[in-house]
């Protein structure tokens, strides 16, 4: 795994202080499930279409199981009969 990189570049004011930027998007693995995105996001898809989606969490499907992809539709997650 890529070792987390730290921001020390970039533009500064008259007294060396870095102008406040915007949170880096942050995204959250779960295991045997989705990633979840915080949002807005704009997803790009293979064969180039863009899809917005304004929800403040976005849920990507990582097992390619949903009808919905790429989003996750929870169809990853095994079925219970009654």
């Amino acid at each position: 795994m890529p070792e987390p990189v730290e921001r020390t570049e970039g533009p500064r004011d008259g007294a060396g202080r870095r102008p406040a930027e915007p949170p880096l998007p942050r995204a959250t693995s779960i295991a045997g499930g989705p990633v979840l995105i915080e949002g807005p996001v704009e997803i790009v898809l293979p064969d180039g279409e863009v899809r917005v989606c304004d929800r403040p969490v976005v849920a990507l499907c990582a097992c390619r199981r949903s009808l919905r992809f790429p989003l996750c539709d929870t169809s990853h997650r095994p079925r219970v009969r009654s």
